[in-house]
């Protein structure tokens, strides 16, 4: 069973590695690129600061959310343990962020799909990991 949560926490924090690429660069899909620039537009606009007067640049907004994507998945699929709790952390604070965020500019349902079941992996690995250290106190 450690094997797969371990399998997990390597394939889910590569893909958010991926994912933040490619908010960094048009160089990997020019499409995709493109299309959450202007994403980005209307979620800076849906901000949770915007009511205290601060609004983030769009394209800062998706550099800064793509590096911290790129640098929690790295450290969740290879770092040491304690990095891997501080990103698994981190990550589900930026999912619940894309889950408000869809929520608030009333997309489907669906666009929310990737977003919660990321959370949800992360929040398994999360109970996983609590687990694993409770057990090995008592032990």
């Amino acid at each position: 069973m450690a094997l797969l949560f371990s399998a997990l926490r390597v394939l889910l924090g590569l893909f958010f590695a991926a994912s933040g690429a490619v908010k960094l660069t048009d160089r990997l899909s020019g499409d995709v690129h493109r299309q959450l620039k202007s994403q980005f537009v209307e979620f800076a606009d849906v901000f949770p600061t915007k009511e205290f007067g601060y609004k983030p640049d769009p394209k800062r907004y998706l550099e800064i959310v793509g590096w911290i994507e790129v640098v929690a998945g790295l450290l969740l699929a290879f770092g040491p343990q304690i990095l891997q709790e501080i990103s698994n952390f981190v990550l589900t604070v930026v999912m619940i962020g894309a889950i408000y965020t869809l929520l608030v500019l009333k997309e489907p349902i669906a666009m929310c799909a990737p977003a919660t079941v990321c959370l949800g992996l992360l929040l398994l690995l999360n109970v996983r990991g609590r687990g694993r250290g409770a057990k090995s106190k008592s032990e």
